[in-house]
């Protein structure tokens, strides 16, 4: 396969960044995405030219950290949902064109190329994504019983990587499926319930304070996500923070 890539070059946050154009030649359809960046670093490396910095780990669909605009869409796309590692070159066409960005949001302010800063989804998760109460050993796997939808739910939910694309997808860079799917994970269990109000206030005020857009429902960001967390979890979690208000007074 051919290609002609236009990558997103910056030098640091406060740097101009622009496109830059590469053209690949022999690309095999059986190579991931990354593993096609991955050559063309090689090749930018024996020229003497600086590698395209992107952010991976796992490149199995698990951690999140592959997060890439690829032709205006986050991951890509492609019939089945997939993280970008998972995406691969056999769903392009030889001769295309292939624009590749990072995610585009205010919390996620660029470091290099296309890693940005998503420390943002930390700060959200350190003020109330977890369960304090002390559990001891590991209790029977009956002693707590949880309803089958209710602990389907709490799956689905729980799937969220973190990886933003629901952010880079949405035109108001709104960070409210990624918020509700850890509200609303822990909220659906019994282990969940002691500190649900403190949860869903001290999450939902860290996420406005990180300057993330409001959400106004398009869908953008359940259409994006690779593990296909629902609007739902939205809902769920806009029903909380309305409860948590007359808790609270």
């Amino acid at each position: 396969m051919r290609l002609t890539l236009r990558i997103w070059r910056q030098k640091h946050a406060q740097a101009r960044g622009h496109f830059a154009t590469y053209r690949m030649d022999d690309v095999s359809p059986d190579m991931s995405f990354l593993e096609m960046l991955d050559v063309l670093n090689e090749q930018l490396t024996e020229a003497g030219e600086e590698p395209v910095a992107f952010d991976h780990d796992c490149r199995e669909g698990i951690c999140g950290m592959c997060g890439v605009v690829i032709n205006g869409i986050p991951h890509g796309q492609h019939k089945h949902r997939t993280t970008t590692c998972q995406l691969h070159m056999r769903n392009f066409r030889s001769g295309e064109t292939i624009t590749i960005e990072p995610w585009r949001a205010k919390a996620f302010p660029v470091i290099k190329d296309l890693i940005v800063d998503r420390s943002a989804f930390d700060r959200v998760i350190q003020n109330g994504g977890f369960i304090t109460a002390p559990t001891n050993t590991i209790p029977e796997a009956n002693a707590v019983l949880v309803a089958k939808d209710r602990s389907d739910l709490a799956m689905d939910a729980a799937a969220c990587i973190g990886c933003g694309a629901c952010v880079a997808a949405c035109p108001n860079a709104s960070a409210m499926l990624f918020t509700a799917a850890k509200i609303t994970h822990l909220g659906l269990l019994p282990q969940g319930q002691p500190e649900r109000t403190m949860r869903v206030v001290g999450m939902v005020r860290v996420m406005d304070q990180s300057g993330f857009g409001g959400c106004t429902n398009l869908g953008e960001c359940s259409l994006a996500c690779p593990k296909e967390i629902h609007l739902d979890s939205i809902a769920q979690m806009n029903l909380d923070l309305i409860k948590a208000g007359f808790r609270r007074g």
